[in-house]
């Protein structure tokens, strides 16, 4: 089954202590300001189901923020780079022959003006993140 997923336009969301966990965790200043407003549960999947995933935006060129249907969030963390996976006007493609997307499973970055590929990288873990309520990031911020 293959598959394309576009890359949304990404959302720059302001958080404190961005450039200190960008540091900490290996996460990009950008990807770490996208994923301020989530808290890691370390709970992770191997696998998620096709039918599950809605959308695939690549925060950089090491990490994927997987949205799925039900509106659940999971990071998925690629050892090593997928280069050109943030880049403005690609997309990720995958094609597998099982009915989820796993693990272990190589994708590739298709610049969508030439349909050339960019890069390629094989997934890692789906950990599950969960939405940090907004009165709780306000409160943050007031403390610093």
């Amino acid at each position: 089954m293959k598959k394309n997923l576009l890359f949304a336009g990404l959302i720059a969301f302001a958080g404190a202590g961005c450039a200190t966990a960008a540091t900490d965790s290996g996460l990009s200043e950008k990807a770490a300001e996208r994923l301020s407003k989530y808290e890691q549960t370390g709970e992770t999947r191997s696998c998620l189901s096709l039918t599950q995933i809605d959308t695939i935006d690549p925060l950089d060129d090491s990490h994927f923020l997987v949205t799925t249907r039900g509106g659940g969030e999971y990071l998925n963390t690629i050892s090593g780079r997928c280069s050109g996976a943030s880049r403005a006007g690609n997309y990720i493609q995958y094609t597998t022959s099982i009915n989820q997307l796993c693990r272990g499973e190589i994708v590739r970055v298709v610049d969508n003006m030439t349909g050339m590929t960019t890069g390629s990288c094989g997934l890692g873990d789906f950990e599950k993140l969960v939405e940090i309520p907004e009165e709780e990031m306000s409160e943050e911020g007031e403390e610093n």
